[in-house]
């Protein structure tokens, strides 16, 4: 099997950690393919191995799986390596909270294995596009969890013209704007107030930041829907932003957001599940009161 491997930095306490991978693969006799930036790191740790190293996603052609090693931040950087590819892709967790890198230190040997065995299955995940008039974001116009568009300093809030399918939606005053897919339903989205979206409920949620209007709340619309928002405010540059990629712009900027035309295939393993994934990292069904 020919896979390919990101990373992020690691210490010395997961040196060890990481080494052991590396050794799963080799008895395997699998062909790894190391990201350039995370090859680095492993020969600061002097993880030696037998891995070649790739520099773009066009040396990933053949890769049959990609490992991300990291939290959901390394996942999401993982994305932009894969791109169009759609190579499934597991998430190894040696971070925090991990919604999407939900594989365990203490699972992985028992998951690389499953995996290499060819015993998964996969859970597709629609991503979103950002179209402008300006380019922004080059080929890496694309995001899992959100686009953002949210006011550059703290100056006064900002107002988003929001259009959905060419009608009018709102014109929102308030700190920024969301626009989530349901993967990104769990993060920046829900800490806003935005609602849990199960992954293939076909849905995008338009989510305000800090609202003037207290009876503005998030709202739900189908993933084939053309959103388009201009902004506007007192400040000449905003930031937008598609997951971990942020830019400034200005008000001249025309933002228009709808469905990519490829998918995630992330890697689904019978011990894990997304309500699983729910109950274990928003500590479900614990009294904290014990």
């Amino acid at each position: 099997m020919k896979i390919a491997v990101h990373g992020k930095e690691f210490n010395r306490v997961s040196a060890p950690f990481i080494a052991r991978i590396f050794e799963i693969f080799s008895a395997s006799k699998a062909d790894v393919l190391v990201s350039a930036k995370f090859s680095l790191y492993l020969k600061k740790a002097k993880i030696q191995n037998r891995f070649k190293t790739y520099q773009s996603s066009k040396e990933l052609s053949r890769v049959q799986l990609f490992i991300s090693i990291g939290g959901d931040g390394t996942l999401l950087e993982s994305i932009t390596h894969i791109g169009k590819l759609e190579i499934p892709v597991l998430g190894i967790n040696t971070g925090r909270l991990g919604f999407l890198a939900n594989i365990s230190k203490e699972e992985t040997e028992h998951a690389l294995r499953s995996v290499l065995d060819g015993a998964y299955s996969l859970d597709t995940r629609a991503l979103l596009k950002l179209a402008t008039n300006k380019s922004i974001f080059g080929s890496l116009n694309f995001a899992l969890n959100d686009f953002t568009v949210v006011k550059k300093d703290s100056s006064s809030m900002i107002t988003i013209h929001t259009y959905v399918d060419g009608e009018f939606l709102n014109s929102y005053w308030a700190d920024g704007l969301i626009i989530s897919t349901p993967t990104g339903s769990t993060g920046y989205s829900l800490s806003c107030g935005g609602p849990l979206i199960f992954p293939r409920s076909q849905n995008f949620v338009i989510t305000p930041v800090s609202p003037h209007n207290l009876t503005v709340r998030p709202i739900v619309v189908p993933e084939t829907a053309h959103i388009t928002v201009k902004v506007e405010g007192r400040s000449r540059k905003y930031l937008v932003s598609l997951d971990s990629r942020m830019a400034s712009v200005d008000s001249s900027i025309e933002l228009q957001i709808s469905k990519a035309d490829f998918n995630v295939h992330l890697v689904q393993l019978e011990v894990n599940n997304y309500f699983k994934t729910l109950r274990q990292k928003l500590n479900w069904g614990l009294d904290a009161r014990n």
